[in-house]
């Protein structure tokens, strides 16, 4: 005789956890706290399942506390888990409700388990992250710049796209030094070899897609939005459209794919088909991001450097 494994279901807030054991069919409040989340990860049974939204950051205080042990961790998109509670019926939505169809949600559908909790990796998306708000707010008073008409305006504003700018220069060097770390030295150099595939796009896909080389070609492009998805029903044959996935990382692949396409002859070759196909430029471009990915995940998995 087996005993099925215990399904946990936690709903995360900034200052608490919710936490449903479908075993017992109680819930629980906890603080979301390294001590509480100590405590909870002692006290579930072996081999349990648990649940949760991606909630970052107030999720990752959870995600390390729960990784390394015995338990299943499924960390969840939190627009699926949305569309699973309208189709099971969850209509109502408290914390209580949304930890019971988490752990529902646990039993129901196949979802990816999550990567062992990465210090390292952690460090380097937050830089990542932080790059990215800079920029933002660089590209919003380089605007506001355009606009200025007093002079004091224009002083203020190109003073602040000043120190942004040192600011970003910073965070890419501190990124730098996070990419020569034994943890990623030789993967960085790896990405590398790709010509197109730069700084940025490096420290994006260590740092957002950990499942880099671990999955299938039709997965890998699946998690970062670069895979067409079909719209037919009987004799209609409706135009495929990408949807959903890492939208940072696809970003990046997109970036990359526009250098790739003049660096490298078969990516330009691939665009050209794929644009005269199609009529339409951005759908080539994209077709040599997912190209490229899929080269990508294949490095990382044999190790050997890119071959024009």
């Amino acid at each position: 005789m087996s005993i099925a494994p215990s399904r946990i279901g936690i709903d995360v807030s900034k200052a608490w956890l919710d936490v449903y054991d479908a075993s017992s069919n109680k819930v629980r409040r906890i603080a979301n706290t390294p001590a509480e989340i100590a405590a909870l990860a002692i006290s579930l049974p072996p081999h349990a399942t648990v649940v949760f939204e991606a909630t970052a950051p107030y999720d990752t205080a959870l995600r390390q506390g729960l990784s390394g042990g015995l338990t299943r961790v499924f960390r969840v998109n939190p627009r699926r888990a949305r569309d699973f509670a309208r189709a099971a019926g969850f209509l109502a939505k408290t914390d209580c409700i949304d930890a019971r169809m988490l752990a529902a949600m646990g039993d129901t559908i196949a979802c990816g388990e999550e990567p062992a909790f990465d210090e390292a990796r952690e460090a380097l998306a937050a830089l990542h992250r932080r790059r990215d708000q800079l920029v933002e707010m660089r590209a919003v008073e380089k605007g506001r710049l355009e606009e200025a008409c007093e002079d004091v305006e224009r002083t203020s504003v190109s003073r602040h796209i000043a120190w942004l700018s040192a600011e970003i220069k910073a965070i890419e060097a501190d990124i730098r030094t996070h990419l020569m770390q034994p943890a990623f030295a030789s993967r960085a150099e790896l990405l590398r070899s790709v010509k197109g595939v730069g700084e940025v796009t490096v420290a994006t896909l260590l740092a957002l897609l950990p499942e880099l080389g671990h999955r299938s070609p039709k997965a890998i492009a699946a998690l970062a939005g670069l895979a067409p998805i079909n719209c037919d029903s009987g004799n209609y044959r409706g135009q495929r459209h990408i949807s959903g996935g890492r939208r940072r990382v696809r970003r990046a692949l997109y970036m990359a794919a526009l250098a790739a396409i003049r660096s490298v002859p078969r990516f330009k070759t691939c665009y050209e088909a794929v644009r005269q196909r199609s009529g339409h430029a951005k759908v080539g471009i994209v077709a040599v991001a997912r190209k490229l990915l899929v080269i990508l995940n294949a490095m990382m998995r044999t190790g050997e450097p890119f071959r024009a």
